[in-house]
């Protein structure tokens, strides 16, 4: 996320933490570093300006000249006025309305409006227990009805079917009027996007707010238009009274300047930010952590949360069960692991939280790599027989070769992987009197990771 950004800043930080007199002078040669990387970046030039300007007019004062580490001091003001930039804090979603509260969902088309919904919708439920309801009144593409219909079953939401040869408003009236009578808590409309602002999408998306009064009305942008993404904003903040922004594919956007810039130059908070394809790939925007993240200080919080999301503590006091009444560690123990490695969301999506340090020294290691490895290791257990799970040291020469052979890999491989289910069957017999469990609680399962990296796997830097 952001990278190019993060990389100029995070190399700007360790010099100015090195400082040990603050001057005008060097203060202005760090300033036109901050302003080349943050007009590269595609922040938009009146932002930069402002921030240059608010930075400056604090680096220069008594509280950093006077200071004993004016250096940290200097980091600081520059961490807090890009918090600043992109909000303070945390902006919640409003649902504070007479049931159903109604979100209407703005942008263009390919932003991710559809699956952003989806999300969204997800989120509500696991987080705020709501009973949510999602129409779409895109009725110039056939295929986002379906995909809505598709993606509000996998988030575990309800859809209320709508057609193409239906007007947006009545669709809309309708959906509304069936929130009210099944006693749904939110609505979420899906509205159709364009391709380019036109004034026909305008005048919809308008009748639609004027119909439904909606609580929020959340614009969803893609984060890796960069320039554009500020200007299509913009243009739909003129037309509708947003209340906030939805940045999406913020994962894959190596310049940051949307999330730099949105905020200030339309005004409205940014509410969450899509970091995966995966329905739970939504987070709630935290202006603070996200600048710590820019200049390379990772977001440790954000990486615990999803370190213990991934954790399944039940499976873990059954394991701990397991292997206090004296049972084994297993394959099929070994398999659950890796199978719980993969739904914390892989490993790139963990580097990205790590402090840039540390994420520097994994990134030296092919994450692409070492998650494709994962899949091999599922791969070779999954092609043994469940006696063979169970007692592994069943499996000699033919077996290995059977193995190998369903696999699709060669038998030194199958090998490899037995030599580090020994390792993790050796470092789980000192768990026998209930240790598993406090590690699981103390660590959220970090080091149960570190374990299933085995010999084979790219020693990650936690």
């Amino acid at each position: 996320m952001a990278s190019a950004l993060t990389d100029k800043l995070s190399r700007l930080v360790k010099e100015m933490r090195g400082q040990a007199r603050i001057t005008e002078s060097n203060v202005q040669d760090m300033l036109r570093e901050v302003r080349m990387a943050l007009l590269e970046a595609d922040v938009a030039l009146p932002v930069v300006r402002d921030f240059i300007a608010r930075v400056k007019e604090k680096a220069l004062g008594q509280e950093v000249i006077s200071s004993l580490q004016p250096g940290q001091v200097l980091v600081s003001i520059v961490n807090k006025e890009l918090a600043a930039t992109m909000g303070e804090g945390v902006a919640d979603i409003n649902l504070n309305a007479q049931p159903p509260a109604v979100i209407l969902m703005a942008g263009l088309q390919g932003a991710g409006k559809t699956t952003t919904t989806a999300k969204l919708a997800k989120h509500l439920i696991e987080k705020r227990k709501k009973k949510v309801l999602t129409v779409s009144g895109d009725v110039y593409r056939p295929a986002a009805i379906e995909q809505l219909k598709t993606v509000t079953a996998q988030a575990g939401a309800e859809w209320f079917p709508s057609t193409p040869d239906q007007k947006p408003r009545d669709i809309a009236v309708a959906a509304l009027d069936y929130a009210k009578r099944h006693f749904f808590d939110v609505l979420l409309v899906d509205t159709a996007g364009r391709l380019a602002i036109d004034e026909l999408l305008m005048a919809e998306i308008k009748d639609l707010h004027a119909t439904l009064k909606p609580v929020e009305t959340l614009f969803v942008v893609d984060a890796m238009q960069g320039q554009d993404a500020i200007n299509t904003a913009k243009a739909f903040k003129e037309a509708l009274p947003l209340t906030g922004i939805v940045l999406t594919k913020l994962d894959g956007d190596s310049r940051g300047g949307a999330a730099l810039s949105v905020r200030q130059i339309t005004g409205a908070p940014i509410k969450f930010a899509g970091v995966s394809e995966k329905l739970d790939g939504l987070e709630v925007f935290d202006a603070d952590r996200h600048a710590q993240r820019v200049l390379g200080m990772g977001d440790i919080v954000a990486l615990v949360e999803q370190v213990t999301k991934g954790v399944d503590m039940e499976a873990a006091q059954k394991m701990a069960e397991k292997l206090k009444s004296g049972d084994g560690f297993d394959l099929n123990d070994f398999l659950a692991q890796l199978q719980q490695m993969k739904s914390m969301g892989g490993l790139s999506t963990l580097m990205d939280k790590l402090p840039a340090e540390l994420a520097g020294k994994a990134g030296a290691v092919d994450m692409d790599k070492a998650e494709r490895e994962i899949k091999r290791k599922e791969g070779i257990i999954c092609s043994m027989t469940l006696k063979e799970r169970k007692h592994p040291a069943l499996i000699k020469a033919t077996r290995k070769k059977r193995i190998a052979d369903g696999a699709g890999v060669q038998v030194q491989e199958v090998n490899r992987l037995l030599k580090e289910f020994e390792q993790m069957q050796t470092m789980m017999k000192k768990f026998k009197g209930g240790g598993l469990m406090k590690m699981m609680k103390k660590m959220g399962g970090m080091k149960g990771m570190k374990g299933m990296m085995g010999g084979g796997m790219p020693k990650l830097p936690f």
